[in-house]
């Protein structure tokens, strides 16, 4: 079966998926693509031989249309996700579910009427090599329970849009899922805490910043957020257990040594970094929608991961208060 897949949003990150799909991926094609900007829609059409729409309700209800891909502005994912989910439509949406915890509420009831799990989250670090590496090392057990976790999300530069809100519903979003699927726990508490700031940051944006957090059992987990660096972009994760400490190698493909010294090439942007977890994770929804399956992470994943965002970011308004997740009972429907 080839899955023939509707793209909503045809920026940057939804061009990204149509080249993999099209030109790295088996078993799927593009064949309609929606965006409120018509053009930015016909371009990515044309490009695939497939249909344009100027909403994600069109291409929904196309019934060419096997599955949805969405990659628009997290704040309105909310209405084509559910959309999909009425169509009986498998949808993959990427990260974050939504802004909002009460949004994502609405899609887990709108995904739990439709009787099955359809939605998956784009949190693509859990398809990473590295970091599925670490998760066999924390389940194993060999090392004893985890006591505490460092996080390193370091960017060399972001746009002049960019705000101190998306420094945790943007990019700390990404070890927030991350450390809830690793440790297998969720998270009962955060706080941010404002560090000296780099001069490298444009007017308004408040950065870098630290985000504290605790699992149910206790488990520290810390986050550095520091993304005007200049000279890569680097994920760094070092995970704490009782006899031993497992540090993700991402970067250490290769060192050169020389007059110069002992160095080894630096990513520049999460593309290079984490393109083969991007097609890993594309595919697999693709084998699974061909197979009438979910994959991945669920929309409950989606929520609890919301949660915590909007506790810290509560936690940044008020000066690093730590704050607690208000979490509902997980229903046995994502157990």
């Amino acid at each position: 079966m080839t899955v023939n897949i509707g793209l909503i949003g045809c920026g940057g990150m939804g061009r990204a998926h149509v080249k993999r799909i099209t030109e790295d991926l088996s078993g799927a094609q593009v064949v309609a693509a929606a965006d409120l900007n018509p053009q930015a829609a016909e371009e990515v059409a044309a490009q695939v031989g497939g249909k344009a729409y100027g909403s994600g309700a069109e291409l929904i209800s196309d019934p060419n249309v096997d599955a949805v891909l969405v990659a628009t502005f997290g704040k309105v994912h909310a209405p084509d996700v559910i959309a999909a989910i009425e169509a009986g439509k498998y949808v993959l949406c990427e990260k974050p579910l939504a802004t909002t915890a009460a949004d994502c509420k609405n899609i887990m009831q709108a995904e739990q009427r439709a009787g099955k799990k359809l939605v998956t989250v784009g949190f693509m670090r859990r398809f990473d090599q590295g970091y599925n590496q670490l998760k066999k090392a924390v389940d194993q057990g060999e090392y004893g329970p985890v006591l505490m976790v460092h996080n390193r999300h370091r960017n060399p530069t972001v746009p002049a849009n960019y705000t101190s809100r998306m420094l945790i519903d943007d990019t700390a979003i990404h070890e927030i899922d991350t450390m809830r699927w690793l440790t297998g726990e969720e998270i009962k508490a955060v706080r941010v805490d404002p560090v000296r700031q780099t001069s490298r940051a444009h007017a308004g944006l408040e950065e870098p910043i630290v985000l504290v957090m605790y699992t149910d059992s206790g488990i520290r987990l810390d986050d550095e957020v520091n993304v005007n660096l200049g000279w890569g972009y680097s994920i760094e994760c070092e995970v704490v257990m009782e006899s031993a400490a497992a540090r993700l190698g991402d970067q250490e493909k290769m060192f050169i040594r020389d007059i110069n010294g002992n160095r080894n090439a630096i990513c520049t942007s999460h593309i290079d970094r984490f393109k083969g977890a991007f097609d890993t994770e594309v595919q697999a929804w693709i084998n699974a929608v061909a197979q009438d399956r979910h994959t991945g992470s669920t929309a409950w994943d989606g929520y609890a991961a919301t949660s915590v965002v909007d506790a810290a970011l509560e936690s940044q308004k008020e000066g690093g208060k730590e704050i607690a997740i208000q979490l509902i009972a997980k229903p046995a429907f994502y157990n």
